[in-house]
């Protein structure tokens, strides 16, 4: 039940399991814990030693006997924090030494749903304008719809306008007040291009990044769905001016 949600914290699959059980038994032996959580006896006693050190279990003496016991889970809070607090102190330093490599030209893919994720957080940590050609509404993918709420906050937050030139067939799904939204600020400003160009493909532009997809559909993704990442800043910076000559040929 709350397997996934531990390993998200940082606990391991087995620790995870132990830790359900803990709370579902109370107070219990090694092996009374084994049976319920599904993890060899061996196994359980690595589990639990871990999780005593990470302060989510504690050891009693029962009649000569180890028993175990969970701890309240907002000790899990308190890991996160911890971590949180490492990843602040560090970062400031893990920065400068990544604005030190040379950035080279590089390409690469994202894939699926989760390529799209990391792609639209790519938006985000750019934390430039990003222009889209040939739109389709991938962001309104409904598998989005958590993570689109903190996309559309952060670029907000961020001052990143959003330029888009829609496919025709985006007409009906973006009007006026769409783009007068403050949920749809993003758009900022929106176009289409003529109906004879409409593709399933798109191309965006962001920073030094050139994105280009296949596998898109009106306001949905494909599950196979390929996005082909560019790093060059020259490269970016030329399909910029392409946008721009595009943009003034198309119809608001």
């Amino acid at each position: 039940m709350f397997e996934e949600t531990l390993m998200n914290v940082g606990l391991s699959l087995n620790e995870a399991r132990v830790y359900e059980a803990m709370l579902q038994l109370g107070e219990a032996n090694v092996n009374l814990i084994a049976i319920k959580s599904k993890v060899h006896r061996r196994n359980v006693y690595d589990s639990l030693n871990k999780l005593i050190e990470k302060g989510l279990a504690s050891q009693y003496i029962v009649k000569g006997e180890k028993h175990f016991r969970a701890t309240n889970p907002d000790r899990l809070q308190s890991i996160l924090k911890e971590k949180e607090d490492k990843l602040d102190k560090a970062l400031p330093e893990m920065k400068v030494r990544f604005q030190t490599l040379k950035q080279e030209e590089q390409a690469y893919i994202y894939r699926g749903i989760q390529g799209f994720r990391n792609y639209m957080q790519d938006i985000l940590d750019v934390g430039e304008d990003i222009y889209c050609i040939g739109a389709k509404g991938g962001w309104f993918d409904p598998r989005l719809a958590s993570f689109r709420a903190r996309f559309y906050k952060e670029l907000k937050k961020k001052k990143i306008h959003a330029y888009h030139l829609f496919d025709h067939e985006m007409r009906e799904h973006v009007n006026k007040s769409d783009l007068e939204s403050p949920v749809h600020e993003h758009l900022l400003e929106a176009r289409f291009l003529s109906k004879e160009f409409s593709t399933n493909s798109a191309i965006d532009i962001f920073g030094d990044r050139v994105v280009t997809f296949t596998g898109l559909n009106i306001n949905k993704l494909d599950d196979d769905l390929v996005q082909f990442v560019i790093h060059s800043r020259k490269l970016a910076d030329s399909y910029k001016k392409w946008f721009w000559l595009m943009w003034e040929a198309s119809k608001p």
